[in-house]
């Protein structure tokens, strides 16, 4: 834990009659998050000659991206032809024409390159008999613009998010960049619409910081915890976005929350897609392949919000498995066990442990679980985070960047393909580190910080230190996932939304009732869960906002009132706002970007759902 880099004396502030004390600390670049992301930022900025620091409130190689299973994709072509071009239109067409043009050409197109310098970093992949990175097929990616099936996604067996965040991590101990571990991140600091800096707290030794930096670049992963079955870590809390929407700046496209097909059935842990690309497939209560009527191409690997409507209809329609009929089977039973230990033993272990399966013998009981942040911080392919200012959608706030989960880019749209997540942090990582690069110079001198800065995270703080009320948080905590899942999951209709509405508000307005216990700030569990519930609120108010005001269905977003896709009305990005003190939600939108960044492919314009 680094202690270096403190700039003039602590300061004091004095918040509900108790004294706090900040140690000051100057960066040009601070990271927050040590995730896939965040850790490719680091390594960018650092190899640069830049001031770097991490903060990250785990130990970086207990960051969610080590869950990551199957893949990361690439066109490389080592399992048949391939080019960037054909990733890029399933990237788009995946989306369901809601991703950024200009952002998946550069994604797509620089997907190689960054999946190579992870080999040559040491990523150690899964090869083919020739020694090539060996490639298995995902849902939704094809060849020829969807005429074939694309081999795409590049593996370390099941663990391949592992393998490149440990990686990832011992290149940033390459250079000389200060990690800050078991801070937690409060709030940024801004002043006149430009970032600062961040507010942590260091729960070790219950002391507070304060960074100041040129850049902040916000990794702060996903907020899957928002809902009650889930395949992310409790750390999955969606620090940054909230911190982002307390500075008056918008989230982005929060209505779009990803259904992973395979969560294990009572568990929620995650059985990657890699598994329905090595040949694994769905049955019904009936042993029916029901992937055949829903996808008649593309059947077990259409994308991933089709698989999971197609499985909650299944189960609604009565031909769900188990004895409630509240499950569907995965079938790896029939698949060569000496295949099943090379290429997925961590899902093998994973189906033994929380399913008590011997997938060799029997199949796995799996439902749909939320997996993925479609939405976030509205960013452009630098990183860099944008805002709505005086009808500009894509003015640039100075300072502050966003990557990974956390951000939307975007290059996902209204729904992910599976793999495109890691390849999205590398990738953005990379961009992010070069931007720093082009735009910091070197040890320039930075203005003092106002003397009232975190000031507002002290208050904060304190409130949530000292609240005395009857509710505790993980009552709190529980009505807003359980709200989630009821009313905000795979099919929404205007209905069950505006239910969802005056429940999620009311849970809102629950907060100030919390109670607190511990009144320490030593390694206190008690209070950091209140402030990450605190974050996942907001979240969950505007996820829940945004759907509630998208008449429409495309990608993840499906509404049973409005069946189908509008692209007249609704093609563009919903900007949600939070005003924190009235506890209101404000929606505004930003246009597509249906233009891309060379001549070198056209616009994919809209075409009819085909899988």
């Amino acid at each position: 834990m680094a202690e270096t880099s403190k700039t003039g004396t602590p300061s004091s502030f004095t918040v509900g009659g108790r004294a706090y004390t900040f140690t000051d600390h100057t960066f040009d670049v601070v990271v927050v998050g040590a995730g896939g992301a965040g850790l490719r930022a680091v390594v960018g900025a650092s190899e640069a000659g830049l001031k770097t620091a991490c903060i990250t409130k785990v130990f970086p190689t207990r960051s969610h991206t080590v869950a990551a299973q199957g893949g990361i994709s690439a066109a490389l072509g080592n399992m048949g032809e391939d080019d960037w071009r054909w990733h890029m239109y399933d990237t788009v067409k995946g989306s369901d024409w809601l991703g950024d043009q200009d952002a998946i050409e550069y994604l797509c197109k620089n997907a190689p390159a960054a999946v190579y310098e992870l080999e040559h970093w040491g990523v150690p992949f899964s090869r083919t008999e020739a020694g090539k990175i060996y490639q298995r097929p995902f849902g939704g990616m094809t060849t020829n613009y969807g005429e074939g099936r694309a081999q795409r996604t590049c593996a370390a067996a099941d663990r391949t998010g592992h393998a490149i965040l440990h990686t990832l991590y011992g290149q940033s101990l390459r250079y000389s960049a200060e990690f800050f571990i078991e801070y937690f991140a409060i709030d940024l600091i801004m002043e006149d619409g430009v970032c600062r800096g961040v507010v942590a707290l260091s729960m070790d030794d219950g002391t507070l910081h304060r960074f100041r930096a040129h850049k902040t670049v916000l990794a702060t992963g996903g907020y899957g915890r928002a809902y009650f079955s889930c395949t992310s870590a409790h750390t999955c809390t969606g620090d940054g976005n909230a911190m982002v929407l307390r500075a008056g700046l918008p989230l982005q496209d929060m209505e779009f929350v990803q259904f992973h097909p395979t969560g294990i059935y009572g568990a929620g842990c995650l059985i990657t897609e890699g598994s329905r690309g090595e040949g694994g497939y769905l049955t019904n209560s009936e042993g029916e392949r029901f992937m055949e009527r829903y996808a008649p191409s593309a059947k077990d690997l259409a994308s991933r919000d089709v698989v999971s409507r197609a499985m909650t209809m299944e189960i609604r329609e009565g031909r769900g498995v188990g004895k409630a009929k509240d499950h569907i089977y995965l079938h790896l039973d029939h698949l060569d066990p000496k295949i099943l230990a090379e290429r997925l033993p961590g899902i093998s272990e994973s189906a033994k442990i929380f399913a008590g399966v011997d997938v060799t013998r029997e199949p796995i009981p799996v439902l749909p679980t939320v997996h993925y942040n479609m939405g976030g911080i509205p960013t452009n392919y630098y990183g860099e985070v944008l805002t709505k200012v005086n009808g500009d959608p894509d003015h640039v706030v100075p300072g502050l960047m966003a990557i990974g989960e956390a951000a939307c880019v975007s290059v996902h749209g209204a729904n992910r393909l599976g793999s495109n997540s890691l390849i999205d942090l590398v990738v953005f990582g990379r961009a992010a580190g070069a931007r720093c690069a082009e735009t910091i110079e070197r040890g320039a001198r930075q203005a003092d910080l106002p003397k009232d800065a975190g000031l507002s995270s002290l208050d904060r703080l304190d409130r949530f230190r000292h609240a005395s009320g009857s509710t505790p948080t993980a009552e709190l905590r529980l009505d807003m996932q359980r709200t989630m899942q009821n009313n905000c999951a795979v099919f929404r209709t205007g209905e069950v939304l505006e239910e969802g509405h005056t429940l999620i508000h009311k849970v809102w307005s629950g907060t100030d009732d919390i109670r607190v216990t511990d009144r320490s700030l030593i390694w206190n569990t008690d209070l950091v869960e209140a402030l990450e519930y605190d974050n996942l609120i907001v979240q969950a108010v505007v996820t829940m906002d945004s759907a509630v005001n998208r008449q429409e269905s495309r990608g993840a977003h499906a509404r049973e009132d409005f069946p189908d896709r509008d692209d007249k009305e609704w093609m563009k990005h919903t900007l949600a706002f939070v005003d924190t003190n009235s506890r209101t939600v404000s929606i505004d939108y930003r246009p597509v970007h249906t233009y891309t960044m060379s001549n070198e492919i056209e616009y994919i314009a809209p075409k009819a759902r085909v899988y």
